[in-house]
């Protein structure tokens, strides 16, 4: 296969609400190009992109999917994205390495709520990108509205460079760069090159200026000369196009069929002779702020973006080169943990294919099988210029649930498969905790969730099952008890023995010390699970001896560690020992430990025992039309609103939100505001729980 230079490649990602044609935009491309005899379809199930049985069975794109097509000597790498964003992850990791982001919109509805999430991910990575309004020859399309939302969304940089047009029951599109006019046969394909109508004449002009303005905008060479002439000619356009779509400030907008083969030929010359390549973009930073600078001359850089496994062939690793260029055999570094690793396979895919190469280089996507040591977000280098570039950061899950295998036996097999599937997919985080005793998974929605369960049933072969995960509540005290308790036992021989008086009081920070005790020593202990014990030798005249006091502490750690309310972690007490007895012969360790955490558990249930609850700031971002029935949900949460701030069209609630409440919140916030309001939530504080909650809980 022929080796393009980082001038000739450009990288597009193609993005889009579900079901606006993104994989049929693709597959056309690929029949365009004439590397495919047949075009594929969505409903036949036999497109190159969507190739996985998971897609095939649900009937839409999960995976972001490689590809590649050759068009006028550049070769355009294609990465095919879901339009789902519970499959954000495959989405932001292919903005990540993309050139420019091709985003596609259905002309019966033009930008929708996925459109809107996916561009706000867009405009944080600062990313070229063009918009292509698909479907333009259907009965419902309504192109200037949808033109009119891509405004909307984007502001008025966004500029036609086509509109469609019907002529003599034809379908033409009227191209305003290149003043020109394709009319199309019912069967699509390669177009009729006309002049444009005369009765369309003074649009395409109107139009055609404003794309000048908009290109000499960008340029100061280009603005003087366009003083100068008061015109631009095509090949200055495209500098200026260029220029403007790096910087943000121009958003070109076309219009195809996919479906029927009408304009893809014409947008894959614009990727070509317009699109920026990796060359074009600014260099990327190492974590340690240095920039890589996309030269093949230089040591070679590959970031990994994607990884998959597939059982019959093991892990595919996807990457881009950043810089240098790779080998066949060649030995690189891995940054994060320094092993070497060999390039035993090289290869570019399209879809499930594998297309053997020897070298790729800078700004190439590729691909090899079986790293041992290398995930997603990795960066492997020369061995003699080792550096790490900066990691795609992945959002915040936002639903969570326990999970375990239906048979015992299958615990281990699951506990590994959720390895897998995290490395492939870091947006699944799995996370243990022993104080539910529950594995969790925490993902980005429902449809993920179920797919993930496809995915342990139908490749790996293990059943699991999904429960509401238990919430790490805390106990503490509101006032100060004192207690004692008498250990006794005799069996024949030496006995047990020991008896303990202590006093238990909420402990806080900058607390004064305790009074009307002789305080002879302190141990403050900070607790695993946060909070403190602090621990108070009281003694007087050797009743208990000395080396009996980390028996009773260890007594009172036994009981915070399973609460007396609903077995949860004890926290921010202080316990003072101040009186007891022992035996000379029957006391020991195991008897003070006993009657140790008898007397605090006695203390505790009398000092007003309070349960704590996980408390999370929780940021909301509604769309302001939505912001009532959004606010009346949290408020049923037992919500604390903090704030609001408008952010466009949007209203940022800014709220405490108690965690046990949230269960559910993301698929009813999804249902409330048709998908288009966002969150993320981060742990705040433990606050008291409601007595009225607490009662129930307690009494259960």
């Amino acid at each position: 296969m022929k080796i393009y230079d980082e001038k000739h490649i450009k990288n597009v990602v193609f993005v889009g609400a579900h079901n606006s044609g993104k994989t049929t935009l693709a597959e056309t491309m690929l029949f365009e190009a004439g590397l495919l005899n047949r075009r594929g379809t969505v409903e036949t199930k036999n497109t190159v992109s969507d190739y996985h049985d998971i897609e095939h069975e649900r009937g839409n794109s999960i995976y972001a999917t490689p590809l590649h097509t050759e068009w006028r000597n550049f070769k355009i790498n294609i990465i095919d994205t879901p339009g789902l964003d519970d499959f954000i992850g495959e989405i932001i990791s292919s903005i990540r390495v993309s050139d420019t982001i091709v985003t596609v919109l259905n002309a019966q509805y033009g930008v929708e709520v996925g459109t809107e999430i996916i561009w706000n991910y867009i405009d944080k990575y600062h990313k070229s990108t063009i918009f292509v309004i698909n479907q333009i020859d259907h009965i419902n399309a309504a192109f200037e509205e949808s033109f009119n939302s891509i405004k909307n969304l984007v502001g008025n940089n966004a500029v036609k460079i086509q509109y469609p047009l019907v002529v003599e029951g034809a379908q033409c599109i009227v191209d305003v760069l290149k003043m020109k006019m394709y009319k199309f046969s019912a069967e699509g394909g390669k177009p009729e090159k006309l002049e444009i109508p005369k009765d369309q004449k003074l649009l395409a002009k109107q139009l055609n200026n404003e794309l000048i303005e908009k290109a000499a905008e960008n340029d100061e060479t280009l603005m003087e000369l366009f003083f100068e002439k008061g015109t631009l000619n095509e090949d200055e356009m495209r500098i200026g196009i260029k220029a403007g779509m790096l910087n943000q400030e121009l958003f070109p907008v076309f219009c195809v069929s996919a479906l029927n083969d009408m304009g893809t030929g014409r947008l894959m010359g614009f990727i070509d002779n317009v699109a920026p390549a990796a060359a074009d973009l600014k260099p990327e930073q190492s974590t340690e702020g240095k920039e890589i600078v996309a030269n093949k001359e230089g040591p070679t850089a590959l970031f990994v973006f994607k990884t998959v496994y597939q059982p019959n062939l093991g892990q595919i690793t996807f990457f881009k080169v950043m810089r240098g260029e790779v080998r066949l055999n060649d030995k690189l570094t891995n940054s994060r943990n320094d092993e070497t690793e060999v390039i035993n396979q090289l290869f570019i895919m399209d879809g499930k294919e594998r297309q053997p190469v020897t070298k790729l280089t800078v700004g190439d996507l590729g691909a090899t099988l079986k790293l041992k040591y290398t995930e997603t977000n990795d960066t492997l280098s020369s061995q003699n210029d080792t550096i790490e570039i900066k990691p795609i950061k992945f959002p915040q899950p936002r639903l969570k649930k326990a999970i375990s295998a239906v048979s015992t036996k299958d615990e281990e097999k699951l506990s590994e498969t959720l390895k897998k599937i995290h490395s492939q997919d870091p947006t699944v985080v799995i996370t243990y905790s022993s104080e539910a005793k529950q594995l969790f998974i925490s993902c980005q929605g429902d449809l993920h969730l179920a797919t993930i369960d496809w995915t342990l049933k139908n490749i790996y072969g293990v059943e699991a099952q999904f429960n509401k995960p238990k919430i790490a509540f805390r106990e503490t005290i509101q006032r100060s008890s004192t207690s004692n308790y008498r250990h006794k036992k005799q069996s024949g021989g030496s006995g047990q023995f020991a008896e303990v008086h202590l006093k238990v009081e909420p402990w806080f920070e900058g607390i004064d010390e305790p009074q009307g005790f002789n305080l002879r020593g302190k141990e403050e202990i900070d607790l695993p699970w946060g909070g403190k014990l602090v621990f108070y030798n009281c003694i007087v005249g050797g009743v208990i001896d000395q080396r009996y006091l980390p028996s009773i502490m260890k007594g009172v750690l036994e009981v915070m560690e399973s609460g007396p309310l609903v077995n949860s972690y004890i926290r921010d007490v202080r316990v003072l020992v101040f009186d007891g007895k022992m035996h000379a012969v029957d006391s020991n360790d195991i008897s003070f430990k006993i009657a140790g955490a008898h007397a605090f558990k006695e203390a505790f249930l009398n000092a007003n025992p309070k349960l704590l609850e996980p408390v999370l700031e929780l940021t909301v971002k509604v769309p302001e039309e939505m912001v009532g029935n959004v606010m009346t949900d949290l408020q049923a949460r037992r919500s604390m609103i903090q704030g609001i701030e408008s952010n466009n069209n949007y209203q940022i609630l800014k709220c405490l939100t108690p965690e046990a409440e949230l269960y559910g919140f993301s698929t009813d916030l999804r249902s409330l505001t048709q998908g288009r309001a966002t969150f993320k939530s981060t742990f705040a504080s433990y606050q008291p729980v409601p007595s009225n909650v607490q009662k129930e809980m307690v009494n259960r």
